[in-house]
């Protein structure tokens, strides 16, 4: 055998070797490895030591020399993979290993809005479509529109939230009373506004009053406000939808009942109160209800003689409530993660 051969065959068995042992990720694949490459009856170097003696006699000197830095060198790589391999996981005080891991936080919806997700998927299959609506409007929209009279107790400054807003015209400066809504029928006056019938729409959102803030009322609260209006519309079709709601959202058991009241924008109406549970006795009001004025359907152009509507509103928080045990409307509020991680 040639003496080239043999020491190219040496110098690819270190460079195989020693890559084999530095690359093994575990004791029983480094105790491979060294079998393979150092064993003493068939490991590679083994193997080529037997082929020393077929060299050319002047070239064995080197050969011989060149077995020995093959060997001491596979051993040397042999030793640090062990070495590495051997060192016990080192702990401290930052950081043990052996300690289970922490759970990551995961962040949850709110539970207002899933409850303005829930009502809106549910008002949706019943074929009323979500409309958004501003949170600062005009007296008109408000008031007028809604057949909400000057002298109407519902329009006194200290019951709402009025703004003076600057207004420049060409000749002077003025004064215009914007407020913050106080109910979601605004967003009915302007589809109206903007559409011809048919229209069956809701609208879910923000109402501001100056409520003394206790564990029933806000001076910000959430309603969810349903209208609609055809050349067919009657107070049958208005309880029909409030009853499947009602099961869809609180379930079977659910009971509703209308009581006679009045509203300025709808004649006649009701307030819809709702109870559930085994005993059923205990009922809750959840907003009020009724077929649509006459002046209403005037003032965005209707004919009242030719359609007819019948409009809704329900407060969010008080379904909410009521949905998941809560007594005090505060909580939505607090931004308690105690109170918040429950949902």
């Amino acid at each position: 055998m040639l003496a080239a051969d043999l020491l190219s065959a040496f110098d690819q068995l270190e460079k195989e070797g020693s890559e084999s042992f530095l690359g093994a990720v575990s004791e029983t694949d480094l105790e491979a490895a060294r079998v393979v490459y150092l064993g003493a009856k068939k490991g590679q170097l083994r193997i080529l030591q037997k082929q020393i003696p077929e060299v050319e006699k002047e070239s064995k000197p080197e050969v011989g020399k060149r077995f020995n830095e093959v060997r001491e060198s596979l051993k040397t790589a042999f030793d640090t993979a062990n070495r590495k391999l051997s060192q016990p996981v080192s702990t401290s005080s930052f950081f043990d290993v052996t300690l289970p891991g922490q759970r990551l936080r995961v962040g949850h919806r709110h539970p207002l809005t899933r409850t303005i997700e829930e009502v809106t998927d549910i008002m949706g299959r019943l074929g009323f479509a979500r409309v958004e609506g501003p949170e600062v409007e005009d007296e008109w929209h408000n008031f007028d529109a809604l057949n909400i009279p000057v002298e109407h107790p519902a329009r006194d400054p200290l019951d709402n939230f009025f703004m003076q807003v600057s207004e420049l015209t060409s000749r002077s400066v003025s004064k215009v009373p914007l407020m913050l809504r106080s109910q979601t029928s605004t967003v009915q006056i302007r589809t109206m506004d903007e559409s011809d019938p048919p229209i069956r729409m809701i609208a879910v959102g923000r109402c501001y009053r100056p409520d003394t803030v206790d564990a029933t009322h806000s001076f910000m609260f959430h309603q969810m406000e349903g209208l609609m209006v055809d050349s067919d519309v009657t107070m049958s079709k208005l309880k029909t939808v409030l009853r499947l709601f009602a099961t869809a959202y609180l379930g079977h058991d659910v009971r509703i009942r209308f009581r006679p009241s009045f509203f300025p924008f709808t004649e006649p109406s009701v307030e819809v109160d709702m109870s559930w549970g085994k005993d059923g006795k205990q009922w809750m009001e959840l907003g009020g209800a009724g077929m649509v004025d006459p002046n209403v359907l005037k003032s965005v152009g209707y004919d009242p003689d030719q359609y007819s509507g019948f409009a809704f509103g329900l407060g969010i928080e008080r379904l909410a409530m009521r949905r998941y045990g809560i007594d005090d409307i505060r909580l939505f509020y607090a931004n308690d993660q105690r109170f918040l991680c429950q949902f």
